[in-house]
């Protein structure tokens, strides 16, 4: 299984950039590879729509809380509707989607759960809200291999909100 992580606060640009390495990645795999990801807006949704674009399975991680669904954030419940249509298996996993450290102890499970790591990361160190390069540690420590995915000319906005593919249009 593969699965993906990053930087959420790409440029419009960068999105697209970022879209054409996901196919190449997935070109390259074998063809009965399986993507893992944990149901989510942005990277997780790219993702999805790639592995199945390039005629993959798709697996998605979804949260749950005391046995039953915990729901998306507003902002994500298309998103993870979409995931769930693309989807040809489920997993369960219990976490708080809205717990920061929650959604990293899911993420390190998820990255546990697979035999390479696609990284979208400009080499920059963990934030207080990005734990990307955390991820990555977390795979070469573990000996899964790592794929950075940052092509020339990507970028990140400034500081601020995360960008969402849905929230500037980009979501096709």
């Amino acid at each position: 299984m593969i699965t993906v992580s990053g930087h959420a606060d790409l440029t419009p640009d960068t999105w697209e950039l970022v879209r054409d390495e996901l196919r190449r990645c997935l070109r390259e795999m074998p063809a009965d590879m399986t993507g893992l990801v944990r149901a989510g807006a942005g990277l997780p949704l790219e993702f999805g729509r790639r592995v199945r674009e390039a005629g993959q399975r798709l697996v998605v991680l979804v949260p749950e809380r005391s046995g039953t669904f915990a729901g998306a954030l507003p902002r994500e419940r298309e998103a993870h509707r979409e995931l769930l249509a693309l989807a040809e298996g489920i997993r369960m996993l219990p976490f708080d989607p809205l717990d920061r450290d929650a959604c990293v102890s899911a993420d390190e499970q998820l990255v546990s759960d697979c035999g390479r790591l696609l990284a979208v990361w400009d080499g920059s160190p963990s934030s207080g809200r990005d734990a990307t390069a955390h991820m990555v540690a977390y795979a070469r420590a573990r000996g899964i291999p790592v794929e950075i995915v940052w092509p020339p000319g990507a970028a990140r906005e400034p500081a601020g909100p995360a960008l969402s593919l849905r929230a500037r249009g980009r979501g096709r």
